[in-house]
């Protein structure tokens, strides 16, 4: 597990951009289990894509797009772990990524990036992509 003192300023960075936490798997159950309308879950990380790229288009997405999930939700790999574990649940089919970034309308997974698809990318890209989905998604 990550140190607090590492951690807990890249937790800051999401929940000051109006992302809850999810940090049981209880808390993603109540999210994710029997939601209705739109939920971005982002899986957070210290990776170097994480901080150059994934945090911050995710932050973009949200704070640019017309149109924006019902919920903003976020929970952090190597630290809250049963939270990361749950939420990799609902990501079946797809291997755990961290960082990674899903909308789920409904309870269903609609559209998911990977972290192979956020390495080598600017924020401007992964945001583009974000605000793709809402528009198709959060309507």
């Amino acid at each position: 597990m990550y140190p607090a003192e590492i951690v807990l300023p890249m937790k800051g960075e999401m929940t000051d951009g109006g992302f809850e936490e999810l940090l049981t798997a209880a808390d993603v159950d109540a999210a994710l289990g029997a939601a209705t309308g739109t939920a971005l879950v982002f899986i957070n990380s210290v990776c170097g894509c994480a901080a150059g790229s994934a945090r911050p288009g995710v932050l973009m997405a949200v704070q640019n797009s017309k149109l924006r999930p019902d919920h903003l939700l976020t929970t952090f790999a190597g630290f809250d772990t049963e939270a990361v574990k749950k939420v990799r649940e609902y990501l079946l089919p797809y291997p755990p990524s961290s960082p990674c970034i899903a909308l789920f309308k409904n309870g269903q997974l609609v559209h998911f990036i990977e972290r192979h698809n956020i390495e080598g990318r600017p924020a401007p890209m992964i945001a583009q992509n974000l605000i793709g989905a809402f528009e198709e998604h959060c309507g």
